[in-house]
């Protein structure tokens, strides 16, 4: 489920629609959270398909680290990629916001560490990086590790409107990690690890 003040718009020809935030999203904030309403899909399951299911899944889904295709059921899928993205998830089923994110600005992710199945050329940013790869996860996991553990510890101090729907040990778990008590598992841990294609940094 994507963060409740939060609406779809349409941002350009180009990259089509896109989730925006509609108030403030502090750092720290869990601006996505799996849900048991989001549909997880086998790759056997996919290969069976009819082609316009298979088309909506390759075009909406992420991969977890089991390989496993994941439809978000509300407009979660529309969230777009940036190598700048202000959304990063974790090892827990759940995004953050790594940055404040403005009222009128798109939630973003960068879609390195979605297990995509081919490298595609982004729209670019000014970044070095200008293709995504399916092994990002691999060479860019320590940098997103230090980004990710800077919004986990505001986690606590900023309003989280999606709480609720955090089991209650894994809540736990996070105040541990914010306290210091624990370490916060590496976004690593989200890697489906057979790849076919390699990139280099």
């Amino acid at each position: 489920m994507i963060h409740p003040h939060t609406e779809l718009q349409y941002i350009s020809d180009k990259i089509g629609y896109g989730v925006v935030a509609k108030s403030l999203i502090k750092k720290g904030t869990i601006t996505w959270v799996l849900d048991k309403l989001d549909r997880e899909f086998t790759p056997k399951e996919l290969l069976e398909m009819d082609d316009v299911y298979k088309e909506i899944l390759e075009t909406y889904t992420y991969r977890n680290n089991k390989g496993n295709h994941i439809l978000c059921w509300d407009n979660a899928r529309f969230v777009n990629h940036s190598f700048k993205s202000n959304c990063f998830t974790t090892a827990y089923d759940f995004e953050i916001a790594v940055r404040d994110i403005h009222p009128g600005e798109q939630l973003t992710d960068d879609y390195g560490y979605l297990n995509i199945s081919e490298p595609f050329e982004a729209v670019s940013e000014g970044t070095k990086r200008k293709v995504v790869y399916p092994d990002d996860l691999v060479n860019f996991y320590e940098e997103w590790d230090k980004l990710l553990l800077s919004g986990f510890k505001k986690i606590k101090s900023v309003d989280q409107p999606m709480k609720h729907l955090i089991d209650k040990k894994l809540w736990k778990k996070i105040e541990n990690i914010v306290d210091g008590k624990q370490e916060m598992d590496s976004i690593l841990k989200c890697y489906y690890k057979e790849k076919v294609h390699s990139s280099k940094k």
